[in-house]
């Protein structure tokens, strides 16, 4: 059974950095993606960045040259480092799990952390 907990969230000034970490049980890294989408409020929730059980990383535009999505096998983590922070990057951020291929629509990952909150604010 896949487990999910996000954590590193917070809040910081425009500019700054932040690293979210996804503790993962239950994943196989070589048979899972792995996901992290956001969700700020009044707004759907929206793909980020995804890591593929090949290795292959994706971002969206909105944060591609700022975000950075790795992953620790050996601590059965995953991470987002997220950089030159916006006001607009202020949302709820989860990591989710699905097995096989990657994809950018949240209805496709059957497994969820609860979120960790991430507010860019002056």
């Amino acid at each position: 059974q896949v487990q999910l907990v996000e954590s590193g969230g917070g809040s910081v000034l425009p500019g700054g950095s932040l690293r979210l970490s996804c503790a993962a049980s239950g994943v196989s890294w070589s048979l899972h993606c792995m996901g992290w989408f956001r969700q700020a409020a009044g707004k759907q929730r929206e793909w980020v960045s995804s890591l593929s059980s090949g290795g292959s990383k994706t971002y969206a535009d909105s944060v591609k040259g700022r975000f950075t999505i790795s992953k620790d096998n050996a601590k059965n983590a995953l991470y987002l480092q997220m950089n030159n922070l916006k006001p607009d990057d202020t949302a709820m951020y989860y990591c989710a799990a699905r097995p096989g291929y990657c994809s950018n629509d949240p209805k496709r990952y059957n497994d969820w952390g609860h979120g960790t909150q991430v507010t860019v604010s002056s």
